[in-house]
């Protein structure tokens, strides 16, 4: 027996209500936002009508609108960079339905959290590599790393976009509708070509079942793998890769613009917080235990060599 399908939230809302939804749709597209970002920003919003019920969007005012994020985030255990996204959607709905009586500049999102991202050395890198034994697999943890991409840019990736002659890799339509260029790793190449002749992938780079991307659960679940063979215990996602290419080229004396513009990056303070992981002038930097250690062991010499000269001369 067919089981019944399940009932979205979406699917709650009233013909006015989905309405509104719509509307709010058309104006996300007008401003040329990523799917991903107009599917988030509309979830947001169906939990606001729904909680808002038929209220004429006139009534809507900044307290009901605090209220709401109030009784969102605490429900649904909203962390801080969802609970961020959720403003940014409630700001935009004030934009578009400017009969409300919501002020969107006055909504205020929470600061965003300074947690650092976990590294590998360059060492575990290559014990990650090294641990992942499948042909397929460690060319796209190779890529990965040696461009620093993001998950959703390597599996868009189809053969057009490498250029083994010049090196060079062409990301396209990524995050923020941008185009850029990465430098293709020397010691890549051969792993790529293998891969190229052996699978001969048609559509995608790395193709799935049948003509589609390769799938990200797919990616994490054989790095995890090799993750434990490699014997590496800190939480490892792709994204940790990214994070280990830019702080490494830091490490490497490679100037924080050029890093910027190779990560794809809008700002350049998202590309600093590289700068505190990095470990190239910190291992400059003594620890006083040491230098402490170093003093008095000097100060011991000194001592012992006095005593000594002293029962010579004597």
């Amino acid at each position: 027996m067919k089981k019944p399908a399940r009932q979205t939230f979406e699917s709650l809302l009233s013909t006015s209500q989905a309405d509104i939804l719509k509307q709010y749709t058309r104006y996300l597209e007008g401003l040329r936002m990523s799917p991903s970002t107009v599917g988030t920003y509309r979830s947001f919003i169906v939990f606001l009508l729904l909680y808002w019920k038929d209220r004429p969007v006139a009534d809507l005012t900044n307290p009901d609108i605090q209220r709401f994020i109030e009784v969102v985030v605490k429900r649904r255990k909203y962390g801080i960079s969802t609970h961020r996204q959720l403003v940014s959607a409630l700001k935009h709905f004030g934009d578009r339905f400017l009969e409300s009586n919501i002020e969107p500049e006055l909504l205020q999102r929470p600061k965003r959290s300074r947690i650092l991202p976990t590294i590998l050395s360059k060492e575990e890198v290559i014990d990650l590599l090294r641990a992942t034994y499948n042909l397929k697999h460690r060319t796209i943890l190779a890529l990965l790393y040696s461009c620093g991409l993001r998950i959703s840019e390597v599996l868009a990736l189809r053969l057009a976009n490498i250029d083994i002659d010049r090196r060079q890799v062409v990301i396209l339509n990524s995050k923020g509708r941008k185009d850029r260029y990465v430098v293709l790793a020397e010691s890549t190449v051969p792993l790529l070509i293998n891969y190229i002749s052996s699978y001969r992938p048609r559509n995608y780079l790395f193709n799935g079942t049948g003509q589609g991307p390769y799938s990200g659960t797919s990616i994490r679940a054989f790095l995890k793998r090799s993750c434990r063979r490699a014997g590496i215990r800190k939480r490892v996602t792709p994204h940790t890769l990214r994070h280990s290419y830019a702080t490494h080229l830091i490490e490497n004396g490679v100037n924080l613009r050029i890093v910027q513009e190779l990560l794809g990056h809008a700002k350049p303070e998202t590309t600093m917080v590289y700068t505190h992981v990095a470990k190239k002038d910190l291992l400059a930097v003594q620890s006083p235990l040491d230098t402490t250690l170093l003093e008095l062991r000097s100060s011991d010499k000194n001592l012992l060599n006095q005593s000594l000269s002293g029962n010579l001369n004597g």
